[in-house]
């Protein structure tokens, strides 16, 4: 998930990252913000899918891989969209 914000800063004069976590009850919520392109709200529900990729040189397996890993945690996931100011992924997992 980290490689897939830095790769959709590409081309900005500042990347700007950040991860921060939230701990809850019975569990943690991992916040990854990035400043990218932000992912269009008809692609959001495929970059998850194996072998979905809107790159050159891309396998589309990072976001897929991501998703099966949290999943066999018994997490969940949800993606933000913020538009042309980035995207923000946040992973919850049970502690």
């Amino acid at each position: 998930m980290l490689q897939n914000a830095l790769e959709a800063c590409e081309g900005k004069d500042k990347k700007v990252i950040s991860v921060s976590e939230e701990v809850k009850e019975e569990s943690i919520v991992i916040k990854i913000t990035d400043n990218g392109e932000g992912i269009p709200l008809e692609m959001q529900s495929k970059i998850f899918i194996p072998n979905f990729t809107t790159k050159t040189s891309g396998t589309g397996l990072g976001l897929a891989m991501s998703k099966t890993s949290f999943e066999q945690a018994k997490g969940r996931h949800l993606v933000s969209d913020c538009g042309r100011r980035g995207t923000t992924f946040y992973v919850e997992l049970p502690i």
